[in-house]
């Protein structure tokens, strides 16, 4: 996302974007300097100094995070500017901005991927605390700080200004989709990648993306290895933190298949692979269900709003057709005969 945002804003203007090394997955590696530049087109890349430690031990990427912050503040109030932009991660990267931005008395334009400290509470990163409430405080500050507050959609919109931010502030970017013209028809999905999401299964369970330490795994692979028998396949496309351990919980289950990421110009054909999408958050203390999201059904266009969690389970947003049929009805029987001990719950 961030590259996207400059390639389009290095368009008609000067960008400089103050990032840390790279830890995820880096392609090549630098020699450490407290700063280095490199230039882009007309973007101006400035690298800070901060630890490269591989993201799966959450204690050195918490390292990775604090040593960025102490670079990458001093960094940026040398920087000539109009406008401060900031996304998370890292997670409290909003703060920083707003720090920034105050400083250098200019407009703070806030790209919310993440709901902090909401998910690393509802994720067991971190306890309730002391150290959660300051957290919130200055998030909400850093919020209301801001010109501009980018979300996902309508129900991060919500949470967000129940936070005390002004309405008009926020605003609705639906990233990550293309929007075709009116009564365009949309494009045939590429048979190589249905082919290698669906394989042999008669249906299909497509969890996409970030397999990190906020999904509730355990209860995902449960929920799959009892739903074998029907024919049913789940399978992960992407990486993340966790993929190792849910591989390993996962082991010898042959309706369980992880897949590396497809390029970005194949992501209508992984949402048109699957029969439904899976979305899972964990569900951490007090909360009473997971963040919301927003499915699109890449066949119908329609729209699905799920909750993320409910005790440390799973929502299922899919084609309504597929999942009202034969299959979808034998699905929804199945699994609700067995979801008082899986915590797995069809919607």
């Amino acid at each position: 996302m961030a590259q996207s945002v400059v390639d389009a804003v290095s368009i008609s203007h000067n960008v400089t974007v103050l990032c840390g090394r790279p830890s995820y997955d880096p392609t090549e590696r630098r020699a450490w300097r407290p700063y280095q530049t490199e230039i882009a087109g007309r973007a101006r890349i400035i690298r800070a100094g901060s630890t490269a430690f591989p993201r799966f031990d959450m204690k050195k990427r918490v390292l990775n995070y604090l040593s960025y912050v102490a670079l990458a503040i001093p960094g940026a109030l040398f920087v000539p500017c109009d406008a401060v932009a900031a996304m998370t991660d890292p997670p409290f990267q909003g703060i920083v901005g707003a720090i920034v931005a105050m400083l250098k008395r200019k407009p703070y334009i806030y790209n919310l991927r993440d709901m902090y400290p909401d998910m690393a509470v509802g994720g067991l990163i971190v306890e309730p605390g002391r150290i959660v409430r300051i957290w919130e405080k200055l998030h909400r500050w850093a919020l209301c700080r801001a010109t501009r507050v980018i979300v996902l959609g309508e129900d991060m919109r919500a949470r967000i200004i129940a936070k005390g931010v002004e309405p008009s502030r926020v605003l609705i970017v639906r990233d990550g989709t293309e929007i075709l013209p009116r009564n365009t028809p949309l494009p045939t999905p590429d048979s190589e990648v249905v082919s290698a999401i669906r394989g042999n299964f008669s249906f299909v369970l497509v969890h996409a993306g970030n397999l990190g330490f906020y999904g509730a795994w355990n209860t995902l692979v449960t929920a799959a290895r009892l739903l074998a028998g029907d024919g049913v396949g789940l399978v992960f496309v992407g990486d993340g933190a966790q993929r190792s351990q849910i591989e390993a919980a996962a082991e010898g289950s042959g309706n369980i298949r992880f897949l590396e990421f497809f390029p970005a110009s194949k992501i209508p054909s992984v949402l048109a692979a699957a029969d439904a999408h899976v979305i899972t958050v964990k569900r951490g203390p007090g909360r009473r269900g997971g963040a919301q999201q927003n499915v699109r059904d890449s066949r119908g266009g329609k729209t699905h709003r799920r909750g993320g969690a409910e005790r440390d389970g799973c929502r299922v947003a899919g084609n309504s057709a597929r999942l009202r049929g034969s299959r979808g009805s034998g699905l929804r029987r199945r699994s609700c005969q067995r979801r008082a001990r899986t915590g797995f719950r069809p919607k």
